[in-house]
């Protein structure tokens, strides 16, 4: 098997362990909510949330039981910056 095949099982590998930390899971609750940091999680993880809510109606793309303000701008700002490693992965220009 070549680098690609490598990279593609890797990579299907982590998103199958992290559809534990999907929002809506029942993990957080009025009391215990998901702040700054959960937010920047989710935002990371919005477009595997949007792909496994059309198939389980249990996994939500944003986290219902929040901190309100901190936990909006950490998944709004893990949204903007591309979310996580995807930006890593462009090609640049050569000069």
């Amino acid at each position: 098997m070549n680098k690609k095949t490598y990279f593609i099982i890797t990579l299907l590998l982590i998103m199958i362990l992290l559809t534990g930390c999907l929002p809506g899971n029942d993990k957080y609750e009025f009391y215990r909510s998901a702040g700054f940091l959960s937010g920047i999680w989710h935002g990371w993880l919005a477009p595997l949330s949007l792909i496994i809510s059309f198939f389980n109606e249990n996994v939500h793309m944003y986290e219902i039981n929040n901190t309100g303000f901190w936990y909006d701008f950490g998944f709004y700002m893990a949204i903007i910056s591309g979310f996580g490693g995807l930006s890593l992965s462009r090609k640049k220009k050569k000069k």
